[in-house]
């Protein structure tokens, strides 16, 4: 992935060497991770390889959704060392992660706290939004992938592809696949195409395969570039 910070997690285990990884029960993935790989990996010669240099790693959710959209704004366009020093001094200024907390806070502390003026502004405008319950949390489950991006997009500072990146790591919807993940078109350059420069439609083409588990393909594809996932 390239220039997440959602939630992702470091596993020290070996890789399985089998066909198919067999999942560590220790690990809360989802539900669905391992039925998902099996199906990928006779499908899809690609993932049929990748599937099991990596098989002790996925998806996993931490962490509440406000705190989560937060991350992924102070995130934006600096390294994951930097978003995370960012992060722990906006915390410190924050003390509690509630929407009230971070409104009560007057844009010179967040400036302070190393953000930007336009983050501080987007911050702020993330914690209106849930302050003002113009989002709907508690539907997310039972609404669609299309419609919670709909909602998401209205903050400012959170396009489709952080939404996207929050559907896969905070909700672990299955079948995300994010057409504008600059660590995907590299994948499936690499992967696919023998380095050549590939479109939105061949990134389609290939995807039909993995359907309906486009997530999880993308977390390999993932693997194939950063073998050990970022810890953030």
């Amino acid at each position: 992935m390239c220039g997440s910070n959602q939630a992702l997690v470091v596993s020290s285990s070996r890789a399985s060497t089998s066909a198919v990884p067999v999942r560590d029960l220790t690990v809360p993935f989802p539900d669905y991770w391992a039925d998902a790989c099996r199906q990928l990996a006779r499908r899809d010669r690609v993932m049929k390889r990748l599937i099991p240099l990596h098989a002790h790693t996925g998806l996993q959710s931490r962490g509440d959704a406000f705190s989560t959209l937060a991350r992924s704004i102070i995130g934006q366009q600096i390294s994951v060392k930097a978003a995370q020093s960012v992060w722990n001094r906006f915390e410190a200024t924050c003390v509690e992660m509630l929407p009230q907390r971070v409104l009560a806070l007057p844009t010179e502390q967040l400036r302070a706290a190393g953000l930007s003026a336009r983050k501080a502004d987007y911050l702020h405008d993330l914690a209106l939004h849930f302050a003002e319950d113009r989002l709907h949390p508690a539907a997310w489950q039972e609404m669609d992938d299309e419609a919670i991006i709909s909602e998401l997009v209205q903050i400012r500072g959170i396009g489709r592809w952080t939404a996207e990146m929050f559907l896969m790591f905070y909700l672990l919807r299955p079948n995300v696949l994010p057409l504008d993940d600059a660590g995907l078109v590299k994948g499936i350059s690499q992967n696919y195409f023998s380095g050549e420069p590939v479109s939105r439609s061949d990134m389609r083409e290939v995807a039909e395969a993995w359907k309906p588990w486009c997530s999880v393909a993308t977390w390999f594809i993932w693997r194939s570039l950063e073998p050990v996932p970022v810890a953030y």
